[in-house]
């Protein structure tokens, strides 16, 4: 994970790789689009599943963010709160990683990315620290991403294929219980990371 500026910088990977392509591919797309989508297309998985009680919602701003936000609770063995959004398979094939702007509450978040529709299994986590109502670039090498089930690294998982991942999503769940609150920026996919990363 790399900080490396504001939300503008997002706006401009954006502008400036998706306007003036290499080759027939775009150098850059808006995965994630805050102003063009609806919260109903987000959905909510808490440890409720397993019987916590924390809760989360994604809600949409008129500036065009996204904000993931709840209560993250420790009660009856429970411990996170998470949001999802589909991604149409293959939409991330050849592309390095992930830039996207964040101003958080000084937690450390996790995009997970899954690559089936399931509502259980396998997810790849990358971890990323947020500073409290100030906005930074963060910027997830696809290499960087981890496997995970249930909170383990199982064996034999193979890394993370970018073209197959179907769903994205934002988790929380760093034993800390109270309210949070993430602002997110568009996400944007990149073919070249900033500085050759």
């Amino acid at each position: 994970m790399v900080h490396i500026g504001s939300t503008m910088l997002v706006l401009m990977w954006a502008l400036l790789l998706g306007a003036t392509p290499v080759s027939q591919q775009p150098d850059s797309i808006v995965l994630i689009d805050f102003s063009r989508g609806t919260a109903t297309e987000w959905y909510v998985v808490n440890d409720g599943v397993m019987g916590g009680v924390s809760s989360s919602t994604m809600t949409l701003t008129r500036d065009g963010t996204g904000v993931f936000a709840g209560n993250l609770s420790l009660e009856n063995n429970g411990g996170f709160a998470s949001v999802r959004a589909e991604v149409r398979g293959g939409t991330l094939a050849g592309f390095a990683g992930l830039v996207l702007g964040v101003r958080g509450d000084g937690r450390r978040y996790q995009v997970r990315l899954r690559t089936d529709a399931r509502f259980d299994g396998l997810a790849y986590q990358a971890e990323f620290d947020t500073d409290r109502d100030a906005w930074t670039t963060v910027v997830l090498p696809f290499a960087a991403f981890t496997p995970t089930l249930r909170g383990y690294v199982p064996r034999n998982a193979p890394p993370l294929d970018p073209g197959a991942v179907r769903q994205f999503g934002f988790l929380l769940g760093d034993k800390r219980e109270g309210p949070f609150k993430l602002e997110v920026s568009p996400v944007v996919a990149v073919r070249e990371l900033p500085g050759g990363r």
